[in-house]
């Protein structure tokens, strides 16, 4: 039997805003309804930022705890995964809401550039996140950036720093930082699977344009995929998203292309190793 793909919606992020595209949830209720309707489209992991009224970001930890709960209520087994990006605070704020114990978490193992500064992920901070990480049983999901990224998180787990096989989530099309190449991305597969093994789940995510070209590479080479309105806010170059879940449509079309069946919440939490619901 083929491989279910496992659909991440990443409804908001910490960048784009109302004025990109009036579908952007800010809202924690905008948010929950957001992905409510990605949910019935096909997206069985939420990928999750908070955000001020102003729309700027937030690390606060109430803001969590009112998605989770919302989404638990409204999407009954979809995986919760928060970010720790450094966009919504600094130091042990990026970590403030694992207490809370989500399925996941997004780990970035290392620093890189971004369109007009440096992403910045010292060791000591990586280490903490990673350690809270494991105290609460929350699985990372490590973002790559660059090669070196999916080497640290290999020897990450060689030090007993992360539980399980690594997931790892391939970043190409930001700014100053890993383009979409080809030869790249079948190089990071390569890797992966040499490091962690033949049957290691992983993701890959585009940004902008790129969104639909990762999409359909991650799907047809076995791999799971990302989308939503925190990394593309268009469908082309002349129509906005109406909704995360019209992105998730797209990206359920692919899977169909390629024979791939869609994963359920239960189909990602066994392929992930994460607890039942």
């Amino acid at each position: 039997m083929t491989k279910p793909c496992i659909i991440c919606v990443a409804i908001t992020g910490s960048v784009p805003r109302k004025a990109d595209n009036p579908a952007v949830p800010i809202s924690v209720a905008e948010q929950i309804e957001s992905t409510h309707a990605a949910f019935e489209a096909g997206a069985s992991i939420l990928h999750a930022h908070v955000r001020d009224a102003d729309e700027t970001p937030s690390s606060d930890p109430d803001k969590f705890a009112a998605l989770k709960e919302g989404v638990e209520r409204h999407c009954p087994g979809m995986i919760i995964q928060f970010s720790t990006g450094g966009r919504s605070g600094a130091g042990a704020e990026r970590g403030g809401m694992l207490p809370l114990r989500p399925d996941m978490a997004s780990l970035a193992v290392g620093s890189n550039n971004f369109p007009t500064r440096v992403y910045e992920n010292p060791p000591d901070l990586v280490a903490w996140l990673a350690a809270e990480m494991l105290t609460h049983d929350v699985k990372p999901e490590i973002e790559a950036f660059d090669l070196s990224h999916i080497l640290m998180a290999s020897e990450m787990a060689k030090r007993g720093e992360l539980a399980g096989t690594p997931y790892v989530q391939f970043v190409m099309g930001v700014k100053n930082a890993m383009p979409v190449d080809r030869d790249v991305f079948d190089f990071y597969v390569k890797t992966v699977h040499r490091l962690f093994g033949e049957d290691a789940p992983w993701c890959a995510a585009g940004v902008g344009r790129y969104q639909i070209t990762l999409n359909e590479w991650a799907i047809a080479a076995g791999g799971h995929a990302r989308t939503g309105l925190e990394d593309n806010v268009r469908l082309d170059r002349e129509t906005l998203a109406p909704s995360n879940a019209a992105l998730v449509r797209r990206t359920v079309e692919l899977c169909n292309r390629h024979d791939r069946p869609v994963a359920t919440p239960s189909d990602a939490r066994a392929l992930l190793g994460l607890r039942a619901a």
